[in-house]
């Protein structure tokens, strides 16, 4: 969207009716810094929300392998990277922070394919209550064990996902079985059922099963898991939950854009709104630090730095050049500074004058803003322009990295 074009400019995409609330007491009694107060909290609270994910299940399910791949980490092959192999290598809950967002963690439970396995005691030895959901994994079969921890997950009024991992492996041997007759879309839906049909037996109700490859998270049903669990997760968690996933399709690169969108106004209402001195040559004043952070921030989310690019190269077996070589934004691979900030706000200050007589004339309450309409109109329209280059960059990276070679 081009902020600076009138007719395309709708008023909640500056402040979402739901949440003018919070800022409205403190502009109503022209008290400026108690408004900033309160968007400087819930920004605050939306990227700082603890967000911790239990991954359970039997021994050698792939456990350690999705903690990896969930986090866009390699195996046993960078720091941090959760422990992997054929023999149970987690005999104590484990902690592993998302590389980017520390709040975000993943936590690898032992084994429960153990003879002497009790539910309810395995889940008080983990500690259960910290965990905002879990994840059930098994592979190959489905075990009673698992059902076993789904019925004592459920009692304990705790959210939890079955994933059945391997699918790839279970594909390819049937495919070798079943030459003349086999048929994906039949196997996927029988393993399904199959999984399905265990959880109900159990007693558990309106079970969620998925089918994954820890190897291959962009194939069978990630997809499908991350929208369910998008939608299940309070909206503050949702938000951290979102901005972590790796960037392996289509629509996570757009969800991310339109998150990270919704908040541009606060930001660009509190780096106006603490700013006191000019920025130089300009009619605005803003606080940079503000600004290059979310920038920062835009880069993380999108895998547009030089170690997520090298990563997504080796994943997909693709050279760094060739994907690099999509990259239209000048801004990308470079730093991200105060200098760069106030040449890009300078630029924005042209289209930001027309956004800002429309934005003035349509929302009232931006104009008791002290640092002036402009300044917000220019920091809200620099972040903007950023925040689309760089999502339609990340669009044309991953296009590039999944392209078919012929």
């Amino acid at each position: 969207m081009e902020v600076h074009k009138m007719d395309s400019f709708k008023n909640d995409e500056i402040i979402p009716v739901s949440e003018v609330e919070e800022i409205k007491a403190g502009l109503e009694e022209g008290d400026l810094a108690k408004a900033v107060e309160a968007i400087g909290k819930s920004l605050e609270k939306i990227d700082g929300t603890p967000l911790n994910i239990a991954v359970t299940g039997e021994s050698g399910a792939g456990k350690s392998t999705f903690i990896n791949a969930i986090r866009g980490m390699e195996d046993d092959d960078e720091e941090g990277a959760a422990l992997t192999g054929v023999v149970e290598t987690t005999l104590n809950p484990t902690p592993y922070n998302h590389p980017v967002y520390k709040n975000v963690i993943f936590w690898d439970l032992p084994g429960v394919g153990t003879p002497n396995f009790t539910p309810q005691i395995y889940l008080e030895a983990v500690d259960f209550r910290k965990y905002d959901f879990f994840i059930i994994m098994a592979s190959e079969r489905f075990r009673l064990n698992n059902s076993e921890l789904a019925k004592e997950i459920q009692k304990m009024d705790k959210k939890f996902y079955f994933v059945r991992t391997k699918i790839d492996s279970d594909l390819a041997g049937m495919q070798k079985r079943k030459k003349n007759t086999f048929n994906e879309d039949k196997i996927l839906q029988e393993i399904r059922e199959n999984c399905m049909q265990c959880l109900i037996k159990a007693e558990i109700k309106e079970p969620r099963v998925f089918l994954l490859s820890c190897l291959e998270l962009d194939k069978y049903d990630f997809g499908l898991m991350q929208e369910i669990l998008e939608q299940e997760l309070p909206s503050n968690k949702r938000h951290v939950f979102l901005l972590s996933l790796p960037n392996i399709s289509m629509p996570i690169l757009e969800k991310k854009r339109k998150a990270l969108k919704k908040n541009i106004w606060k930001l660009a209402t509190l780096s106006c709104g603490v700013a006191t001195i000019p920025i130089p040559g300009l009619s605005v004043a803003c606080d940079i630090a503000i600004l290059v952070a979310a920038m920062k921030q835009y880069l993380d989310a999108f895998g547009l730095t030089q170690r997520s690019i090298e990563k997504l190269a080796k994943k997909f077996g693709k050279d760094v050049k060739e994907l690099k070589s999509v990259i239209k934004s000048p801004l990308v691979f470079r730093e991200i500074n105060a200098e760069l900030v106030k040449s890009l706000l300078a630029r924005s200050v042209v289209g930001a004058v027309m956004l800002v007589e429309y934005a003035l004339s349509a929302i009232p309450i931006l104009g008791s803003l002290a640092a002036g309409g402009l300044s917000f109109a220019t920091t809200y329209k620099m972040l903007c322009d950023f925040l689309k280059e760089i999502a339609e960059d990340a669009v044309r990276v991953l296009h590039k990295a999944v392209e078919v070679s012929v």
